[in-house]
C-alpha cells in the first residue's frame, strides 16, 4: 500500500505544514482551542477515511489531484502571509 501513496507524498508533508498554519491562524484569531481542537480532528478522520477507501479511485487523476492540491496549499500560503503582514508592520 506505500507504493500507492507514493504519487501524493508531496501533498501528504505539505497538507500537513498548511494544517498546522491553518490551526495557528485559528489560534491567533482567539478561537475556542476546544472547539478548534474538535474540528481539526473531524478533519484529520475526515482526510483519513478519504485516503484509505479513495486511494485505489484517485491514482488514476493523481496528477490532477497533485495539481490542485498544491494549487490549494499555495494559495492558503499566500493568503496567510498576507494575513500576518499587518501584525509584522506593528514592529517597525
Amino acid at each position: 500500500m506505500a507504493n500507492e501513496f507514493k504519487q501524493f507524498m508531496g501533498l501528504l508533508i505539505f497538507g500537513n505544514i498548511e494544517n498546522l498554519i491553518l490551526s495557528a491562524q485559528g489560534a491567533t484569531a482567539h478561537v475556542d482551542p476546544f472547539i478548534l481542537g474538535g474540528l481539526s480532528l473531524i478533519c484529520v478522520v475526515c482526510w483519513l477515511l478519504i485516503g484509505t477507501f479513495g486511494t485505489k479511485f484517485a491514482i488514476k487523476y493523481a496528477r490532477h489531484i497533485n495539481f490542485i492540491g498544491g494549487l490549494a496549499i499555495f494559495i492558503l500560503g499566500i493568503q496567510s502571509m498576507i494575513g500576518s503582514i499587518p501584525g509584522m508592520l506593528k514592529f517597525f
